[in-house]
């Protein structure tokens, strides 16, 4: 696609506009560069309740990466709390100008959202308001097509493979003339499995000629082989897809609440008409001063994985079955109630997942600190009633 002919913007002049946003900026940013500012140190604890798991408890449960935000994250983001008085919208701009310019596509692409999750509201809301229905796997991570439900928002879903993997042809088989939107998590949630990039880039070719196909990659950058397992070609081409990311996991800023999802011009636009929260200016400073971070995303990467390797071992040893992960979190069949496990690790001030969406064995468990998975690990005889 010919960006110049698609409302893009040229390197050049993309990078004079970064230029400027970034002059305009620098009142902002100047401070976290100097560290002229007092920043906590990353341990420390934050006044006041519900800041980060109290001391003592192993919280494995919602897939953050508790090893960020980055130290330039919070330099930067404590940086633009001296100047939250005034609204971030030229940092908005900014971001959305490294967004274009990693992935080669024209700022209107791009929708940001208080953490994927609100834009993923959005594109649900859009694409049914007027009866159209949601397509998707019968396990997936359905937070937001549920929003979508409960706005009058009707759901159909396909049936897994026998391994839980995605199913795209009984997936393709459900997308009649009333969907409107085909709803794909990947890698999944909570199975963490990868669908096979060309398969996936298949279906879409295939199924966007009758409908929407959004493809939520909020652990893109845990996967094995991040470039070909995106979507964000199809949106290059300007294919009826979109796609999304989130600085949740890998950037570690899950309380910071910054997403973004990529789609042409008129799907963003129609995103973007159902997007309702301004996001805040320490977020956008995170966020920025994040993105290009590939010194601390390979670290959280490596400590990840290694996390995960630990507990998939544990488990594999006590005879406990688990799905190839390319994700932040691992999902074990505990071959008993999951509930009942989850609440044995409980009593030890570990927390986890139970039983999910009609997986009565299965629980899922996110890679926290490497020594919070060591007390997992440690606990699961305990848990599984054998010792």
């Amino acid at each position: 696609m010919d960006l110049a002919k698609k409302g893009g913007v040229s390197s050049t002049r993309r990078n004079f506009v970064r230029a400027t946003a970034l002059a305009a900026l620098t009142p902002v940013m100047a401070p976290a560069v100097a560290q002229s500012v007092s920043v906590p140190a990353k341990a420390a604890h934050v006044p006041g309740p519900g800041f980060g798991p109290a001391p003592g408890v192993a919280l494995l449960s919602r897939n953050e990466n508790p090893y960020g935000p980055s130290e330039k994250a919070i330099a930067a983001g404590c940086a633009a709390t001296e100047q939250g008085a005034y609204y971030a919208d030229r940092s908005l701009l900014y971001l959305v100008d490294m967004i274009a310019e990693r992935n080669r596509i024209p700022r209107e692409f791009i929708s940001v959202s208080a953490g994927s999750g609100e834009g993923l509201c959005a594109a649900a809301q859009s694409w049914t308001r007027d009866g159209g229905k949601i397509a998707a796997p019968a396990l997936f991570w359905d937070t937001t097509v549920r929003y979508a439900e409960r706005q009058g928002a009707k759901i159909v879903t396909a049936p897994m493979k026998d391994d839980l993997g995605v199913d795209l042809d009984a997936l393709e088989a459900v997308v009649d003339d009333d969907v409107s939107l085909v709803h794909i998590t990947n890698p999944n949630n909570p199975t963490g499995m990868l669908i096979d990039p060309a398969a996936l880039r298949a279906f879409i070719l295939r199924v966007e000629k009758r409908a929407t196909v959004l493809v939520d990659e909020a652990y893109n950058e845990l996967t094995d082989i991040p470039e070909a397992a995106s979507m964000t070609d199809l949106v290059r081409d300007g294919k009826n897809v979109i796609v999304s990311r989130t600085f949740s996991k890998i950037y570690g800023m899950a309380g910071l609440r910054v997403g973004y999802l990529m789609a042409r011009a008129d799907i963003t636009a129609r995103i973007r008409s159902n997007i309702m929260s301004w996001i805040s200016g320490p977020g956008l400073a995170a966020a920025i001063a994040s993105y290009d971070d590939d010194e601390f995303l390979a670290e959280s990467r490596a400590r990840i994985i290694e996390g995960r390797e630990m507990v998939v071992a544990a488990a594999q040893s006590h005879g406990l079955d688990c799905l190839p992960s390319q994700t932040n979190f691992a999902f074990v069949n505990v071959n008993s109630d999951a509930d009942r496990f989850r609440d044995r690790m409980a009593r030890e001030r570990i927390i986890i997942r139970g039983a999910y969406q009609g997986l009565p064995n299965w629980s899922r468990v996110s890679m926290g600190r490497i020594e919070d998975l060591s007390r997992y690990v440690a606990a699961l005889p305990m848990a599984m009633g054998t010792k």
